[in-house]
């Protein structure tokens, strides 16, 4: 029996160790279709309701599974349909394989049926590489260098197959002129910093007295070097959203996140240090990062294209984030005072307090921060969580202790909305043995979420713990970009463009057969929790939350966040004094010299 095009496809990826491909048909890719049924399904062919989930999916599998994401879809829509979850792969550096449909070759230029131009289409969010597989030959190079380039540069990439070519007679490249054969495989590398580098590195940690260290995701494989660094300097660690899962939060001179939606210790932290240390992050807010001239800086990054771009650093070394500090640690002074890091500490914990009672402040029907801080005590230690974009990040990233065994991510530099839930979805393809938990905005949850609580009832039977909860902070507002509009444009909600409709999102998730609970009180919060993290299956926790609790500025002193939370204790808060509070203090950090109030 010959060997089509598209057979060949499906037996390079299974070579390649490929296990799931996300994706949805048309019959742009009917040949390879044709070639699952042959391969018995293998690799398995993950089905979501939209391009976009096929791709959110591809990354929230790369992200926590640390492998290749693969998605298909079919020409023209299909193909436009990936590009959102593309470039969410794009900017978080995830390695993601997109394999496309295109028209026939003989109606190639001609206006066809779902023709676009999807070398074009594709060449920003692919420009690692995408290529179109014209002839048989060119197959095994170009389907080769897709996953070495993705693998590589930690990228997406892209090959375009028409659909003629799939059902083509496969034939190996010759060894013959402008031919282009393969081979499969990569070897494992480590970059590692000059030792010139490296000391100039050291005189600049030893020269500092207050140290700050911020961390990314490059830095997930080094947890212990990135502790014993930390001791080493007496140092605060802050971390870029992305970096959540990176480090336990459990140890005292975390920060936590940095940004607006980050923590008041953080920004002291960045605030006050005389030396900054940057590791595996391309966090951007330059205005969240010491000011020039105060701090000198070192920054650790495996991609030579990303260091140097954020902060006057004196120092970049260009490495593997292990591998340096390993070679780094052995050359740092170990004496040095406490007084720094005694501050670190104790203003984490001044922090952790004030947390925990604003999350305990009243609110109508329920405060959208006790929903957060109620889940965090009750995650299982191998519990991998997802955040959407919009306000559920702001709770995500300040009340959930991450600790060690966990994971944890969300689409940190894209920041899409629709996410959250086909991450989860992906996550429990590359560990079907582990809880995954989604923290959903009701915005995001109408937009994709809604529709990919089907796939998760479609798939559930293959997940050994099948337990997906997702957490839905139903508020009827757009709530994020309502708080960003009070803040940066000192104006009232917009309601045509805010308010969204109510829809029974536990309802719906009962009419699929899967879990259904919605919580209206606070009092049922943990209850509501425990119900979903309990169930045999996925499930929906639906929370009616407070849109007048505003997530509070980073920078917001610490007289102002304790005044608020002394005052509810007392019995005598106003909400809408909290508001104007809080966000004077964000809109004067922004807009420098105005009365905004």
């Amino acid at each position: 029996m010959s060997t089509k095009v598209a057979d060949h496809v499906l037996q390079r990826l299974r070579e390649w160790g490929v296990e799931h491909v996300f994706g949805y048909p048309g019959d742009g890719i009917n040949g390879l279709l044709a070639a699952w049924g042959r391969a018995e399904d293998h690799p398995k062919f993950i089905q979501s309701r939209h391009e976009e989930m096929s791709a959110f999916e591809a990354v929230g599998y790369a992200k926590f599974g640390g492998g290749l994401g693969v998605c298909a879809a079919t020409s023209g829509p299909g193909a436009i349909h990936l590009l959102n979850g593309l470039y969410d792969a794009k900017l978080d550096h995830v390695p993601v394989l997109a394999i496309v449909g295109q028209t026939h070759r003989t109606a190639m230029g001609g206006s066809y049926q779902q023709e676009v131009d999807l070398h074009t289409l594709f060449k920003d969010v692919a420009s690692d590489f995408v290529e179109t597989v014209m002839v048989p030959e060119q197959l095994p190079n170009v389907l080769d260098r897709a996953i070495r380039t993705a693998y590589a540069r930690r990228a997406p990439t892209a090959v375009i197959i028409p659909g003629d070519v799939q059902d083509l007679e496969y034939s190996a490249p010759t060894h013959e002129f402008k031919m282009v054969p393969s081979s499969l495989g990569r070897s494992e590398w480590t970059a590692i910093p000059s030792r010139e580098s490296l000391e100039r590195a050291a005189e600049v940690l030893n020269s500092g007295d207050k140290v700050a260290i911020l961390i990314g995701q490059g830095a997930a494989g080094a947890q212990p070097e990135v502790e014993r660094i930390a001791e080493l300097l007496g140092a605060g660690v802050a971390k870029a959203l992305l970096g959540k899962d990176a480090l336990s939060d459990e140890l005292p001179y975390v920060t936590g996140a940095i940004g607006l939606l980050g923590t008041r210790p953080s920004y002291e932290l960045m605030r006050d240090c005389d030396t900054l240390l940057t590791i595996g992050s391309s966090f951007p807010y330059t205005q969240f990062l010491p000011e020039f001239g105060k701090a000198r800086g070192v920054q650790i990054d495996i991609d030579p294209h990303m260091v140097g771009m954020r902060y006057p650093y004196e120092v970049n070394l260009v490495g593997d984030a292990k591998a340096t500090l390993e070679r780094l640690i052995p050359l740092l002074d170990a004496d040095r005072g406490r007084e720094w890091y005694d501050t670190v500490c104790a203003n984490v914990t001044r922090w952790r307090d004030v947390m925990e009672r604003r999350a305990h402040l009243s609110a109508d029907p329920i405060n959208p921060e006790y929903v957060a801080r109620a889940l965090d005590p009750l995650l299982p230690g191998n519990a991998i969580v997802t955040s959407d974009s919009g306000s559920p990040a702001n709770w995500y990233a300040r009340h959930l202790t991450h600790r060690s065994g966990m994971r944890s991510s969300l689409s940190g530099t894209l920041a899409t909305m629709g996410c959250g839930v086909p991450y989860a979805i992906g996550a429990k393809f590359a560990h079907p043995d582990r809880p995954a938990i989604a923290l959903v905005g009701d915005g995001a949850m109408q937009m994709n979420g809604l529709a990919e609580l089907i796939t998760a009832a479609k798939y559930q039977d293959r997940w050994e713990d099948p337990r997906l909860v997702v957490g839905v902070w139903n508020n009827h507002d757009l709530n994020q970009v309502t708080w960003e509009m009070r803040a940066m444009e000192g104006a009232p909600s917009f309601l045509p463009s805010q308010e969204i409709p109510d829809v029974q999102y536990a309802a719906f998730a009962r009419s699929l057969g899967l879990t259904g609970i919605r919580v209206e009180k606070p009092e049922d919060v943990e209850a509501g929790w425990r119900a979903g993290l309990e169930a045999d299956g996925p499930a929906v926790v639906e929370f009616l939350t407070d849109p007048a609790v505003p997530p509070v500025p980073p920078h917001a002193t610490w007289e102002q966040m304790e005044a608020t939370a002394a005052a509810v204790l007392k019995g005598d808060f106003d909400r809408t004094s909290m508001v104007r509070q809080g966000f004077k203090a964000k809109i004067q950090e922004f807009l420098p010299g105005r009365d905004r109030s």
